[in-house]
């Protein structure tokens, strides 16, 4: 595979890695959820949501968050990044920002498996919210940045 291709594939599974992450928390949140807590008893809503936000937090930390960092880290690299570059007006900035949003985003979705095995509803759901609000604004942010 020519450098070009191997580049286009890194990209690619960065992109897909992304979209899998925000997509599987609005099909959470938008088609899933709201279907188990109207067509399941309580009990089993509980254990089928409590199950489901386990197991995508299992795929997230096995699969998401080792593919984003390093076809993430790569991609950097790839373009000369470096810490000096990031306080850059353009793409440093940009890039800086949608790094610390990520960070915030990784640790409000940590923040919602504590709450929610705490029994911390009300907490979690915040979190949950700030979680998903935060990947759509590390999405725009991606869309701001050009490809490497």
């Amino acid at each position: 595979m020519d450098t070009v291709g191997w580049w286009s594939l890194v990209r690619f599974a960065h992109v897909a890695g992304a979209a899998l992450w925000v997509g599987g928390q609005l099909a959470l949140t938008l088609v899933i959820l709201p279907l188990a807590r109207r067509l399941l008893g309580p009990e089993a809503k509980d254990r089928f949501t409590a199950a489901a936000g386990r197991r995508f937090g299992m795929l997230t930390g096995a699969v998401f968050l080792p593919v984003q960092l390093a076809t993430g880290w790569a991609m950097a690299w790839h373009r000369g990044v470096t810490w000096a570059s990031l306080a850059e007006p353009g793409y440093g900035r940009t890039l800086a920002a949608k790094l610390a949003l990520f960070a915030v985003v990784m640790l409000a979705a940590a923040g919602h498996g504590i709450a929610h095995a705490k029994g911390r509803a009300e907490l979690a759901r915040s979190l949950a919210v700030v979680s998903l609000v935060g990947s759509l604004g590390v999405v725009l942010l991606a869309t701001a940045l050009p490809a490497t």
